[in-house]
């Protein structure tokens, strides 16, 4: 019926607009940008001592968990929510989305 996919369309427009429109917050050398269901970017090298953010551009909430408990878990993170670590020492550490433990990444510090 007309009515059924006028709505359709409406729904649609709206759900545009709102991606359109969402802020972005501004991304630093040192961030990692969750977006989409994906960190970006998913590997990261740093030097010892620098902090890093992690910026969340979802609809959703997404929480930061070391892989191998080096650094303290992310309380949860809504949209334009942010985190940062200072990692002190060299080495690599993997991470993960514990809502969505498909997202993985690593910062490596040298």
């Amino acid at each position: 019926p007309p009515a059924f996919n006028a709505a359709g369309h409406d729904a649609m427009e709206m759900d545009r607009q709102k991606r359109v429109t969402r802020t972005t917050a501004a991304v630093g050398s040192n961030d990692i940008v969750i977006d989409n269901f994906s960190f970006t970017p998913k590997a990261l090298t740093v030097a010892r001592g620098t902090q890093i953010t992690w910026i969340n551009n979802d609809d959703v909430p997404h929480v930061i968990v070391s892989t191998t408990g080096k650094f303290k878990s992310s309380p949860v993170l809504d949209t334009n929510g942010r985190y940062s670590v200072r990692l002190t020492a060299a080495g690599s550490y993997p991470y993960f989305c514990s809502v969505h433990p498909v997202m993985t990444g690593t910062i490596v510090v040298t």
